[in-house]
């Protein structure tokens, strides 16, 4: 991975991000993290303990009690509703474990909704859809694909627009050990062919073993962690 262009703004900067659950638990504790362009972290840690509200606050669909989210060196929280929404339709992409395909559209037309919400040519997911391994498989319909088979649609929607950040929450919670050793291996070589930064939320340690770098989520702050690989 090269060095970070010091000229360059960092792709995801939280500083001093602060969330409290009702009932006055701290889940985030003037927390500070950054992520460079290309860079893919892990984030893991207990059930409960605030991944998943990370993330959201990250996207801007959540909001912090204090802090800053910082996607590309804009303040999402300080945007107005349309302009937040501008911001994550450009600079954003998201994988889930539901994988969210939807049923109703081809593949090819569940891939171009990112570019088409952009106002750009569609014509990029044929490329992604062959990149991701689904190549001639445009106008199948998602009932036709096995679980693995939709998660590399759901990777190819969620890149094809080349967005700066890359948010995965437990995207291969779904899947068999072997079908997610192979996704995990795909959106690796995907992200560092687009260059979006990515932060993976996971249980699974191998599922994380594919991240530059592992971090816990613990008492409201991200810990280091080192992983047997």
């Amino acid at each position: 991975m090269k060095p970070a262009d010091p000229d360059v703004s960092p792709a995801l900067e939280c500083r001093r991000l602060t969330k409290t659950y009702e009932g006055g638990r701290v889940v985030l504790d003037a927390l500070d993290f950054a992520l460079g362009a290309g860079e893919f972290v892990a984030v893991m840690g207990d059930s409960g303990v605030g991944k998943s509200t990370l993330l959201n606050l990250i996207a801007g669909l959540d909001h912090a009690d204090g802090g800053e989210v910082l996607i590309d060196g804009s303040v999402i929280s300080s945007l107005p509703d349309d302009a937040a929404t501008r911001l994550r339709r450009q600079k954003l992409g998201f994988v889930f474990q539901a994988f969210h395909v939807l049923p109703h559209l081809t593949l090819f037309q569940n891939v171009a909704v990112p570019l088409l919400l952009n106002g750009a040519s569609p014509d990029a997911a044929h490329a992604m859809l062959a990149a991701v391994g689904l190549a001639g498989r445009d106008g199948d319909m998602p009932r036709q694909l096995s679980g693995g088979e939709l998660q590399r649609v759901a990777i190819a929607r969620a890149l094809v627009h080349r967005p700066r950040l890359l948010l995965a929450d437990e995207p291969t919670g779904n899947l068999d050990p072997q079908t997610a050793h192979e996704v995990l291996g795909l959106l690796r070589a995907e992200t560092q062919s687009t260059g979006a930064a990515t932060v993976m939320v996971t249980h699974s340690e191998a599922a994380a073993a594919f991240a530059d770098r592992v971090v816990i989520l613990s008492d409201g702050a991200l810990h280091a962690a080192t992983l047997q690989r």
